[in-house]
């Protein structure tokens, strides 16, 4: 079935299906808010997956002008109004604010119902920055469409939440909003002992899927930072494959795409880089480096959301020079590979455990 529902529960979650590989922060983060939000509410949760349709048609653009996208067909608001009805469903959860018209339809329908609708980022803006990049037509016009989504969310939904300031602030730049609730990115704690060993050390370590802002980023760092320093650099992304030959323009420059196990990889890091320009939300990379209690070199963009910590969790910089300086002043002062300090950041801001907390309060 396309929509997978097991109708026994008065509380529902909207979100995308998971893929086996996550190729981003954005599916672990549906995957995290599945789980959290399942701890909560146990056998009260019942969860209604979109498959969005990758066939491109005239139907389906007809249908992306009135929002429906990502997987929003009749068949997904039938599902969606069968489940609140029969269950008789109090809270409906949107995992998306791109899935903001479902909070319209779903209102006009059982106004007593309570939505909420988790921002993981601007969407709009997101898209329109990537056309500022690729100058693609395309691009925009899902860029405007989004616009219309979450606007849609906003007039609708009862609760908003965000996962930090700046994306909060952005919002309240071109539409009027309602209380913003803020809970950061968050993780599930992967950290595992490993014995296992890698034929190099010592190196700098980058972490995430190929799409436009880490590719952006990496291939900048690459082509203006690495020949100005003598280590080795591993990137990991799924995704990446495609670029390896492009990236790999120095012998010292390692590109992986999915590795089955990132602990080995961040065990022996010295530390971890994140040279990210562009993106909203909050960069899922920071928090997992912190997991693994590693500090980090990155942009002013890495850092977002992670304002209060970002001394304690390494370093800020702009401009290649200023990595080149963070580098070596990593190199320097970085003893051991693994910093405890660190990762009881992660724990006590940025873990499962402290998300439930926070999620309880909202709901």
């Amino acid at each position: 079935a396309r929509y997978k529902m097991d109708l026994n529960n008065n509380i529902l979650l909207i979100t995308k299906e998971f893929p086996k590989i996550a190729p981003g922060g954005r599916e672990l983060l549906n995957k995290f808010n599945h789980d959290v939000l399942s701890s909560i509410f146990a056998e009260k949760l019942k969860v209604l997956f979109l498959t969005p349709n990758t066939r491109r048609n005239l139907k389906k653009l007809f249908a992306s002008l009135r929002c429906h996208i990502d997987g929003i067909d009749s068949e997904a608001i039938n599902a969606m109004k069968e489940i609140i009805k029969k269950e008789k469903v109090k809270l409906v959860f949107i995992d998306g604010s791109n899935l903001g018209v479902l909070s319209e339809i779903g209102k006009k329908s059982f106004p007593d119902v309570k939505f909420i609708v988790f921002f993981h980022n601007v969407e709009f803006l997101f898209f329109y920055r990537m056309f500022k990049q690729n100058k693609n037509p395309l691009t925009l016009a899902v860029s405007i469409i989004n616009y219309f989504a979450e606007k849609k969310a906003l007039k609708n939904a009862d609760e908003i939440i965000m996962l930090n300031h700046r994306d909060k602030n952005d919002l309240e730049r071109f539409f009027v909003t309602k209380k913003v609730n803020i809970i950061p990115n968050s993780l599930v704690d992967n950290l595992k002992t490993t014995t296992s060993e890698i034929d190099f050390k010592d190196y700098m370590l980058f972490v995430g899927g190929a799409f436009f802002a880490n590719y952006h980023g990496i291939k900048w760092f690459c082509e203006n930072v690495a020949p100005l320093v003598n280590q080795t650099i591993v990137i990991i992304g799924y995704g990446f494959s495609e670029y390896k030959e492009e990236l790999s323009i120095d012998k010292k420059i390692i590109v992986y795409d999915y590795v089955e196990d990132l602990n080995i990889y961040y065990k022996n890091a010295k530390f971890v880089i994140a040279p990210i320009f562009h993106g909203s939300g909050m960069k899922t990379k920071v928090a997992e480096a912190l997991m693994h209690g590693k500090k980090i070199i990155g942009t002013p963009e890495a850092f977002v959301g992670y304002e209060d910590h970002r001394h304690e969790a390494g370093w800020i910089c702009n401009n290649a020079n200023e990595f080149v300086s963070a580098i070596d002043s990593a190199n320097n002062s970085i003893d051991e590979y693994y910093d405890e300090d660190l990762r009881k950041i992660y724990k006590d801001n940025y873990s499962y455990e402290s998300a439930i907390d926070k999620y309880k309060k909202i709901l």
